[in-house]
């Protein structure tokens, strides 16, 4: 049985899939390179092409990443092959938007926890997402402050080590996310409570997430973030 809502002064946050739609980011800015080059795309061979891409070797940070991506995938596409336009793809992650119900239900959450974000992207990346999402958070790291990125056991000892500063421990973490390879899954083989959005909840496959080796069932699952803000609102209500 999961532990209740009230039981955590932490909410930690995967961003990107989560939060920000990176997916619609990217299919948006690929389909308007393909309508300028009198082609059309389907959006999810796209995404599977780039998250083969994504997750070669030679891979870099993301989303500076995206500019070795595009080169990538551009001719399984039919895409133009210039670097700009990877260059394009990479800076569109300044304009991507959060999902619909993500900053209400942050701000919401907020009034109860402190709101930690853990993401892979850049601090670059982050600072445009912060504001997309109306800066809920009380601490973010990045691939850059950790060095490393999820799912590396290092990245969330990074923010074990943050809460402890605090005098708190991962126990008094709840930690959120979409992909189950990047974050449900390790965060249950290091003794974490964790929430599962399912983004995808209403699509086949793992879209433009790496599909994990196997499913870890989560100790709570929604389908939205603005689900699990109403069901911490209605389990804090219980009990007052």
């Amino acid at each position: 049985m999961a532990r209740g809502f009230s039981e955590f002064k932490y909410m930690t946050f995967d961003v990107v899939g989560t939060l920000i739609d990176f997916e619609g980011g990217i299919t948006t800015c690929l389909a308007e390179i393909a309508a300028e080059a009198g082609v059309s795309i389907d959006g999810e061979e796209a995404l599977a092409l780039y998250r083969q891409a994504r997750y070669m070797p030679d891979a870099s940070l993301f989303p500076d990443d995206l500019v070795r991506v595009y080169t990538v995938i551009a001719p399984r596409l039919g895409l133009p092959p210039e670097e700009k336009y990877g260059m394009r793809l990479r800076d569109s992650a300044s304009v991507w938007q959060g999902f619909p119900d993500s900053a209400a239900a942050l701000a919401d959450l907020g009034k109860s926890y402190r709101l930690i974000a853990m993401t892979n992207a850049r601090r670059w990346a982050l600072d445009h997402f912060e504001k997309q999402l109306g800066s809920p958070f009380f601490a973010t790291f990045t691939a850059d402050d950790t060095g490393t990125e999820k799912p590396d056991p290092a990245f969330f000892r990074k923010v074990f080590d943050f809460v402890a500063s605090r005098g708190d421990s991962k126990d008094n973490i709840l930690h959120v996310a979409q992909s189950q390879y990047h974050d449900i899954g390790i965060s249950r083989a290091l003794g974490m409570t964790n929430c599962w959005i399912e983004r995808r909840h209403a699509q086949k496959g793992y879209g433009g997430t790496i599909e994990p080796e196997r499913f870890t069932a989560p100790d709570y699952h929604f389908t939205s973030m603005a689900a699990l803000a109403a069901a911490v609102r209605e389990s804090l209500k219980q009990r007052t």
